[in-house]
């Protein structure tokens, strides 16, 4: 479980937004953070499969997270970023509405998930935190690169 292993590693988080709300993952997942770019669309995969990129060499897979998380499409802009994660041994671009900032997230500030948390279910996130007046929920990539997911994907 992330929240657990957030607790135990560094604390330090990227914080980004998707429909207004902020969400966390945690800092050593995270490769890299790119402006959007040129994504070659695969046949027969999910829908919220976007598509695989060149990345330096490296085809990318990459998930529009508003899809995923069954959120209402809107158009990319200037904000928009995709934020390359490692999970075990491949990479995935994660499309995100913005990318804000990196901070450090207390242990102490992190509480069970909530049974609802606006319209993402409730399986893709670890827990919520609070830090000043912000409320960010804790992301698990886990659930988010479930195996099943992994098979519709083109890695490269």
């Amino acid at each position: 479980m992330i929240m657990n292993e957030m607790e135990l590693v560094a604390s330090k988080v990227i914080v980004f937004e998707l429909e207004n709300e902020e969400y966390v993952i945690p800092v050593e997942k995270v490769r890299s953070i790119e402006r959007l770019q040129k994504i070659t669309r695969v046949p027969r995969t999910k829908k919220f499969i976007k598509g695989v990129i060149n990345l330096r060499g490296v085809i990318t897979p990459i998930i529009d997270l508003r899809k995923l998380f069954d959120m209402d499409e809107r158009p990319y802009s200037d904000h928009t970023r995709i934020i390359i994660i490692t999970q075990e041994d491949y990479e995935v671009g994660l499309i995100v509405d913005a990318a804000n900032d990196v901070l450090d997230l207390p242990s102490d500030s992190i509480e069970p998930q909530p049974d609802v948390v606006g319209a993402v279910k409730v399986d893709y996130i670890d827990g919520v935190a609070m830090i000043d007046d912000r409320l960010l929920i804790l992301l698990n990539l886990e659930q988010v690169l479930e195996v099943n997911h992994q098979s519709e994907m083109v890695i490269g």
